[in-house]
């Protein structure tokens, strides 16, 4: 029995088992042992050729989430394991609480359509995922894992970052897959750093990181500047008061340009007007 790869769910199966193994070597819970194993979830194991190797520790408690029927079907054929670990569901929508009680990690080959949907649902979870490994388009793994100023640097790069330690590990060729994607493949590693809060209002500092990567090419001032207005309109400021607002020589910058903690200093910044 095979499982057809299907393009609706942006699979491509891995079938390089030392590509496999060494994915699964990267995942190192903190404090996991064969006494006290640590929770962890895989998203779409497809054929299971990660899964195997994941099966084998005894330092992890493995739970899969599987989307397609075929392979789910598949899995519980040929893995005995996976039966009682196996959830058939959309990792999107999930209700992850509904599985783990506490912290759990998470790790899988991230079909390339939906991982930054993943990505945006691990950060909503962050305080109970204190680390992912994950196989990503190689383009969006440096992007990911980018500092700041560079062209790929954005959106992502940004809010992992302020949450997760970020590694690039590896670079996975295409040949590694069957079908084998158009493009190459990376392994990224995240680990939750220590940070308990922004120091900030959170909502506005996703609002100001994305809506100044939508028009990156421009300066902040002119691509914050609909939110700038916005925020005068309804605090009352004067033309001459948003002019001095933004004549700070941030706003002259492109948003590539800014770290973490610069956007959270804009963000208290934009607070002002309150």
């Amino acid at each position: 029995m095979q499982v057809r790869a299907k393009k609706s769910l942006g699979q491509h199966f891995l079938t390089d088992l030392s590509v496999a193994r060494k994915i699964a070597d990267s995942l190192q819970p903190d404090g996991a042992s064969s006494e006290h194993p640590a929770d962890v979830l895989e998203i779409g194991p497809g054929m299971g050729v990660l899964s195997q190797y994941l099966m084998e520790r005894d330092d992890i408690s493995l739970k899969m989430v599987e989307i397609d029927r075929e392979s789910v079907d598949y899995l519980l054929v040929n893995f005995p394991k996976a039966n009682g670990s196996l959830i058939e569901a959309d990792f999107l929508k999930l209700d992850l609480r509904n599985f783990f009680k506490g912290d759990f990690c998470v790790i899988g080959n991230f079909p390339y359509n939906i991982s930054s949907q993943i990505f945006f649902k691990i950060l909503d979870h962050r305080e109970n995922v204190p680390q992912v490994v994950c196989m990503i388009q190689k383009e969006v793994a440096e992007r990911i894992a980018e500092k700041p100023g560079t062209k790929v640097y954005g959106i992502l790069s940004v809010l992992l970052q302020a949450w997760y330690d970020i590694e690039y590990l590896f670079t996975v060729g295409e040949g590694a897959f069957n079908p084998p994607p158009k493009v190459k493949s990376a392994v990224i590693r995240l680990r939750r750093n220590a940070r308990k809060d922004l120091g900030c209002d959170e909502t506005l500092f996703k609002t100001i990181v994305k809506t100044s990567f939508n028009q990156r090419r421009k300066t902040l001032r002119n691509s914050l500047k609909p939110l700038v207005a916005a925020m005068a309109e309804q605090n009352g400021l004067s033309p001459e008061q948003t002019a001095m607002f933004v004549s700070d020589p941030v706003f002259d910058l492109r948003p590539e340009r800014l770290g973490v903690e610069d956007f959270i200093a804009l963000t208290l910044k934009f607070r002002q007007i309150d």
